[in-house]
């Protein structure tokens, strides 16, 4: 039996993943809600062999620096892994995986409950009935607009962006995207898909953008002001892949000035630092990043983790390694 690696979680996980935790590995929990402190986080990295992080983590030269030579791995739990200085690790020796694979689905329902609940004005009819104003019905009364038959642009047709689109054609839409390249002829027929070289292009004839880029340097404000300012005034723009991705500041100033119609947002520039210009409007519908918030994938993520963990551990080499490459 091989011996179990010292593994240190800088994250709260579900119960029954972190008692999976403790029965496979030498695991110290991290029972705090909220993120792990950056002078905790280096105390781990003097102790851990695996540190089971997320993306609240910043893990940089600075943290590199200061892990002991005992630790062999950053276990990401979670898909995305700009937190993490990917050069640096490899520079180091460390091992870096994540979680390919099991927020698609629950990332897909969220963004077309969010296209859904933008569109048909969810948020304001229910706020008016909880403030007990729902006095009579009224034909002209919080008029949003249907979908069905609506053009969809994904900007970004990976897997999420692929299961958004098995979404949107059941609901009647038509599918347009923008990606580095095509899809495959397969994908494309399957999903009756409109390929855009031309970002720009494509932007201005959408009713509605699904953001569903990965985030990085070359994505980096992809929708600058200049790009946003290209959308329709009765388009809907709706962000669950990375908040950089998107010019906060100027998509606030064009919902303010009503030269797009509506917002759906689980991501923010800033983390949590969202921008002021954004509250209070009827228009934009802001969720706090729960777009793989299900039991199903944080079940799974875990698992995830503990597989290229226990990977290690039997001395193979993990099956989610996140390298140069990739980036």
């Amino acid at each position: 039996m091989s011996k179990k690696l010292k593994v240190v979680m800088t994250v709260k996980l579900p119960d029954g993943v972190e008692t999976r935790f403790r029965e496979l590995f030498n695991t110290t929990l991290w029972l705090n809600k909220n993120p792990m402190p950056r002078e905790a986080l280096f105390e781990a990295a003097q102790t851990a062999e695996v540190l089971v992080s997320s993306i609240n983590d910043r893990i940089d030269a600075e943290f590199f620096e200061a892990a002991g030579e005992q630790l062999k791995m950053i276990a990401n739990f979670g898909v995305g892994h700009d937190h993490i200085d990917i050069a640096k690790a490899v520079e180091k020796g460390i091992i870096v995986t994540n979680t390919p694979g099991v927020l698609t689905e629950d990332t897909a329902e969220m963004t077309m409950g969010l296209i859904i609940a933008v569109s048909r004005r969810f948020i304001e009819g229910a706020e008016t009935v909880q403030r007990g104003e729902f006095s009579a019905w009224s034909p002209t009364f919080l008029m949003g607009r249907r979908i069905y038959g609506k053009r969809l642009g994904i900007v970004g047709m990976g897997r999420i962006g692929q299961a958004l689109a098995r979404r949107a054609r059941a609901f009647g839409m038509q599918v347009h995207y923008h990606n580095r390249k095509p899809v495959s002829a397969r994908i494309s027929e399957e999903l009756e898909a409109t390929y855009w070289d031309d970002l720009d292009q494509m932007l201005a004839r959408m009713d509605v953008v699904s953001i569903n880029a990965p985030g990085g340097p070359n994505t980096f404000h992809l929708l600058d002001a200049e790009r946003l300012a290209k959308l329709q005034p009765h388009a809907i723009l709706v962000n669950t892949a990375r908040g950089q991705i998107v010019d906060e500041e100027a998509l606030a100033h064009l919902l303010r000035e009503h030269k797009i119609a509506g917002v759906g947002l689980d991501v923010y520039e800033r983390a949590t630092a969202i921008s002021p210009e954004l509250f209070g409007l009827p228009n934009a519908v802001l969720l706090p990043h729960m777009a793989s918030s299900t039991v199903e994938a944080r079940t799974d993520m875990g698992d995830r983790v503990i597989l290229n963990i226990k990977t290690l551990q039997d001395g193979h080499r993990p099956p989610d390694r996140v390298i140069p490459a990739m980036l």
